[in-house]
């Protein structure tokens, strides 16, 4: 980093290497990169330190605050962030693979990471579990010794502060731009609990974190400027969240949900208005807060990087392929659960993504009769023989008025949203149908639960699958589409105006993450170079469009890869009325 703070800071996600329950640990993916010698080597190369955040809970706007969705398929009623069994359990085993890794990167051994944080931000959540907190300062210094630094961060409030803080553990606290005070006057609250020692501001924010149907959120340069300026006057310790912004690739965005009916789903861009981009590219943020610490720090001698290439590789048609009904052996290749009432996705397995219950009429339905789903968790297409009812969502009223015939096949595909990351609500984070669904009153009973991802579909299932008719544009379906790039790839964007709601991938285990431009304030979804191929390869891209699809007679059937982003499209809805 061109400004050459001292320390880095990156946390580690529990859910993203312990992807499933057992002694499976993915130690090569990039949220554990801090482990890549080539990582580490460039750290100490330019003399940055690492700040440690190993959790287990991470918050981040991550999907499950950084928590594994499987373990509530061991217990579903359980106390994440407390000492509930089955939790610390899990967490104790994780802690045993992750520590004994981290031993020799300390600064004492010879690494870069110079201290390590307990859990995250635990004073604001309702356990207030001391012999938790104390429990993992006991296992960590277990695994890295006593003289290891430890510390916590809390929100600048008293009573979180002493919810959060730890005997032995040093108390920080994060806040970011001040309206009603200086920021140096936050530190008052830290110093109550830490006397002596350094203050710290553990994440001092640059911006702000988006929600799908709210308009893109921004923080003042001038203003964060001003106060960065102050704190580092005032001879604080500052660690900017966030310095570069990113992307919530595949199915790992969080949601928060701290009043009802606001169930707020992140959504895939993550640029968080910070002074590096989601392409990591300067912004006058950067260079602004840059020439604020050149006051207080010596910057290296070295050229400021131009952003990186960004190519607009034009429109590439579309094709539908089936829809899920069509591919369902192919979407789902294990097949489905028989139940008599409805299980949860995590009940099944499935703890990201997406799940289709099915249930076959064992009678007429009359006209206008009252389908009540109450448990949808998060969004539910409701089809009846490939024909759409509608949708039912969570946090409006989940209700369909239909009619159907004995023998046809009533079909809920749910979409997990993202778990919530952040709360009391991590301990109601069941997803799927997690109540019965009524049909005219009555329950219904007999069920087939099929996990569902549309990561299953590849080369082989595209040239092998029948020509099926699009018949309802409606209908949640895959589409197909070719880009060639004739030399090395570069970034870009993948435009999905003219599309609603939806999942977009590139073939390669390559999951861009979600797209709603019709909620916005997203338009534009980030597509990396490295994400793509070069030298007339073919990149095939898969896209599951849930509500409607631009493909009906006369219009375009296509997306456009631009060159620049769309983050703060318009946004007219409020998220009341989000469709």
């Amino acid at each position: 980093m061109i400004v050459r703070f001292k320390p880095g800071c990156t946390f580690l996600e529990y859910s993203f290497v312990q992807r499933i329950p057992g002694n499976v640990y993915d130690f090569i993916g990039t949220a554990i990169c801090l482990f890549d010698q080539y990582i580490l080597t460039l750290a100490n190369d330019v003399g940055l330190l690492v700040i440690l955040r190993p959790g287990p809970f991470i918050c981040a706007e991550w999907d499950f605050g950084g928590l594994p969705a499987w373990i509530l398929k061991e217990n579903p009623k359980t106390v994440f962030r407390s000492m509930d069994s089955t939790y610390i359990h899990f967490v104790d085993q994780w802690f045993d693979i992750l520590l004994p890794k981290v031993k020799p990167l300390l600064y004492q051994n010879g690494g870069p990471i110079i201290t390590v944080q307990i859990e995250n931000e635990y004073g604001s959540y309702f356990a207030c579990d001391h012999t938790y907190t104390e429990h993992l300062r006991d296992k960590v210094i277990f695994h890295l010794g006593k003289d290891v630094v430890l510390f916590t961060t809390d929100n600048a409030i008293d009573p979180f502060i002493e919810c959060g803080k730890i005997p032995g553990v040093y108390s920080t606290i994060d806040f970011g731009i001040t309206e009603y005070e200086k920021p140096t006057e936050k530190f008052k609250h830290q110093r109550r609990f830490e006397p002596n020692g350094p203050l710290v501001n553990s994440e001092f924010y640059t911006g702000w974190l988006d929600y799908w149907g709210s308009k893109h959120q921004v923080r003042s340069t001038e203003k964060v400027a001003k106060d960065l300026d102050e704190l580092l006057r005032y001879g604080a310790n500052v660690n900017m969240y966030m310095f570069e912004g990113g992307t919530n690739f595949g199915y790992w965005n969080g949601a928060n949900y701290f009043v009802f009916p606001f169930f707020d789903p992140i959504p895939t861009s993550y640029d968080y208005d910070a002074p590096l981009t989601e392409a990591g590219d300067i912004t006058p943020k950067y260079l602004t807060l840059r020439n604020i610490i050149s006051k207080y720090n010596r910057l290296p001698d070295v050229p400021i990087p131009a952003p990186s290439t960004k190519v607009k590789y034009g429109t590439v048609p579309m094709k539908f392929l089936g829809t899920v009904q069509d591919l369902l052996e192919h979407l789902s290749p294990t097949g489905g659960v028989n139940s008599v009432y409805p299980l949860t996705m995590e009940a099944i397995g499935q703890n990201q993504g997406f799940a289709l219950y099915r249930h076959v009429l064992k009678k007429d339905v009359n006209i206008n009769t009252v389908l009540q789903v109450p448990g949808v968790r998060d969004r539910g297409y409701v089809i009846l023989d490939n024909t759409t009812i509608g949708i039912v969502i969570r946090e409006k009223d989940p209700l369909l008025l239909m009619s159907g015939k004995k023998g046809q096949v009533l079909d809920i595909l749910v979409e997990n949203q993202g778990h919530v990351n952040v709360g009391r609500a991590l301990t109601e984070n069941l997803k799927g149908l997690i109540e019965n669904v009524t049909l005219g009153g009555e329950t219904l009973q007999d069920w087939v639960i099929f996990p569902v991802l549309p990561d299953n579909i590849n080369s082989t299932v595209i040239s092998q699958q029948p020509a099926f008719k699009a018949v309802d544009t409606k209908v949640p379906s895959i589409y197909v589409g070719h880009l060639t790039i004739s030399g090395d790839p570069q970034d870009t964007y993948l435009d999905m105006t003219g599309w609603t709601k939806g999942q977009a991938l590139l073939e390669g285990e390559i999951n861009l993450g979600r797209y709603w431009p019709v909620a916005g304030p997203q338009v534009r979804m980030y597509v990396p170079a490295p994400y793509l191929h070069g030298q007339s390869r073919p990149n095939t891209l898969i896209m599951l469009e849930l509500e409607k699809a631009p493909c009906d007679s006369g219009v375009s059937c296509s997306v456009s890869f631009v060159d620049h982003p769309l983050i703060n499209g318009t946004t007219t809805i409020s998220r009341l009325q989000r469709p």
